[in-house]
């Protein structure tokens, strides 16, 4: 029970900075998405986000400060073994499955659900 509770604090902790940075900053949706990804990355070369995944679990995990940190750590784990060539690979590999689901079931959310606006 306790693990819940963290990764709903976490969770809700990162999804609020990002309505804030939306609702003080006036920051659009594109921007403030791309904040959360660099902070993301930027705490995973630090080495601060693999230990906030341990403490919160899925609450770390869930938002899109994860997918920052995916691209970084398999950049910099590929990096280690193939040089440069392994920034490019490394943070494809790692996040590549990701993506692809996201394509995946948008598209087919697409040919499920129609739009609300006109279609002509």
């Amino acid at each position: 029970m306790y693990t819940f509770i963290l990764a709903f604090v976490v969770g809700g902790i990162i999804c609020a900075i990002g309505q804030l940075l939306m609702d003080v900053a006036k920051l659009t949706p594109a921007h403030t998405l791309s904040i959360l990804v660099v902070a993301g990355a930027i705490l995973d070369g630090f080495g601060l986000y693999e230990p906030l995944i341990d403490f919160a679990g899925a609450g770390a995990t869930i938002p899109i400060t994860s997918f920052g940190n995916s691209l970084t750590h398999g950049a910099l784990a590929e990096a280690e073994k193939h040089g440069l060539v392994g920034v490019v690979t490394g943070m494809f590999e790692v996040t590549s499955s990701g993506i692809s689901a996201a394509i995946i079931f948008g598209f087919i959310a697409a040919l499920i659900f129609h739009s609300k606006g006109k279609m002509n």
